[in-house]
């Protein structure tokens, strides 16, 4: 059985290229039945929330929030090497953040004229922490420390419940762990509506972080476009990974990197881009081996559907490649990882070397892993203390200030043809100079 798909990356055209490095999530019905969820829990708040959590995930209770005391008992019940991992993760994520953030600052800009910055937390932020089938207890993680970095006063954590179980007990323990208190058993694009425009007994967030299926990720990308919505940290669907290999490489580590990311959703994508025939039979070979046994195999599989592999003849082809798709992860196996790294502008993180895999990443090296897909690289950065802050401009003009303003603002005013604007300046400056006299 092939499992990856060949093609030759100097034979394809622009447009070739572009086809084959589309998502899977591309063709889904996602923005369509987001659109209809969104609108449906605008009109009718509430009930509509619990009508789509009662059908979707069989779980509706009274009070979609998780009690205190459920909180502290999944604590309490963790395993203490799990809560140390989970703990020791938080730490590297934590020192890998703590020099993020922005700055305050304020200078003269005119004489007697002052422009500050200053930085604020947000008020409320939505952390949605994917669970439907596998808790996510690294994106509680990448989400919340940067979060409580940032100072943000009310960090509201979604999670989607076990289908007509409730909540998984792992999340909740590490959230617990970590000091958040607020956690809902929601999910879906219902879940994302709710904390968008703050029905059901949730929150309304001024943002919502995490990854996401299609539907989660249409739904924040919906409702941030929405009058009276929350806003997204950015585009973060099904995951995908492209790995950039050549013949030095280990097959078998190639293979487990690209089965990594399949194993996340049907709709994940993996490409490889490989230096010769031989290799890919490699990796081929390798990911039948590994696939044996895979308790998620059957996921993997359907991922690994829509996957393929790219062969190239140089280093400046499989750069090439790497930007054109602008992954999530990119892995660079190769004789000199440094050098094609130099060369990659569009990638959500890039992982060096043989011994740097993309599960180090997804865990406990530091950086987050809550990344930009589907393209989304070329002008979007991963999750960041930033995102959780906002910046706010004070001016402070004196009399001397104005007048010195004046006739740049005037002048400029006057370009523009808008004329209050050169009067709202120039009677400042008339008085300004009086009372300078």
């Amino acid at each position: 059985m092939t499992y990856l798909t060949r093609y030759v990356w100097a034979d394809l055209s622009p447009e070739e290229r572009t086809r084959l490095m589309a998502r899977p999530s591309d063709s889904s019905d996602a923005l369509a039945v987001a659109a209809k969820i969104l609108a449906d829990v605008r009109e009718r708040g509430e009930a509509a929330v619990r009508r789509y959590a009662q059908e979707l995930d069989g779980y509706a209770p009274e009070d979609f929030r998780v009690p205190a005391n459920d909180l502290k008992a999944a604590a309490d019940a963790l395993d203490p090497e799990d809560a140390k991992a989970i703990l020791a993760a938080a730490d590297a994520v934590r020192r890998y953040h703590e020099n993020q953030g922005y700055k305050s600052y304020s200078l003269e800009t005119w004489p007697g004229g002052v422009a500050e910055r200053r930085v604020t937390p947000l008020e409320v932020a939505g952390l949605y922490v994917p669970a439907g089938t596998a808790p996510l207890v690294s994106t509680l993680v990448m989400l919340a420390v940067p979060a409580q970095i940032a100072g943000v006063a009310r960090i509201a954590v979604l999670t989607p419940p076990m289908k007509g179980e409730g909540p998984d007990r792992t999340i909740l323990g590490a959230a617990s762990l970590l000091g958040l208190d607020e956690v809902y058993a929601l999910g879906g694009a219902h879940g994302i509506a709710a904390l968008g425009f703050g029905v059901a007994g949730l929150p309304r967030a001024d943002r919502i972080f995490g990854p996401g299926n299609a539907y989660v990720a249409a739904a924040k990308a919906l409702l941030a476009q929405t009058p009276g919505g929350a806003a997204s940290d950015l585009p973060a669907g099904p995951s995908e990974v492209i790995v950039i290999a050549d013949d030095n490489a280990d097959p078998d580590f190639v293979a487990l990197d690209l089965l990594a990311q399949a194993e996340h959703d049907r709709l994940a994508q993996v490409l490889l881009v490989a230096y010769s025939d031989r290799f890919i039979d490699a990796v081929e070979t390798a990911l039948k081996a590994r696939l044996e046994g895979l308790p998620r195999a059957d996921i993997a599989l359907a991922a690994l559907g829509a996957s393929k592999a790219f062969l190239v003849g140089n280093d400046a082809d499989a750069v090439a490649a790497a930007n054109a798709y602008a992954g999530e992860h990119l892995i660079i196996q190769t004789a000199d990882p440094e050098a094609l790294c130099a060369g990659i502008r569009n990638a959500g993180s890039i992982f060096i070397g043989p011994w740097t895999p993309e599960a180090a990443g997804d865990y406990a090296a530091g950086p987050n892993h809550a990344l930009p897909t589907a393209g989304a690289a070329r002008t979007y950065g991963g999750v960041s203390v930033e995102m959780f802050q906002k910046t706010t401009s004070i001016l402070r003009f004196e009399a001397r200030g104005a007048a010195a303003i004046a006739p740049t603002v005037e002048r400029l005013a006057a370009l523009e043809g808008l004329d209050a604007h050169r009067l709202a300046m120039a009677v400042r400056r008339e008085k300004a100079q009086e009372e300078m006299i």
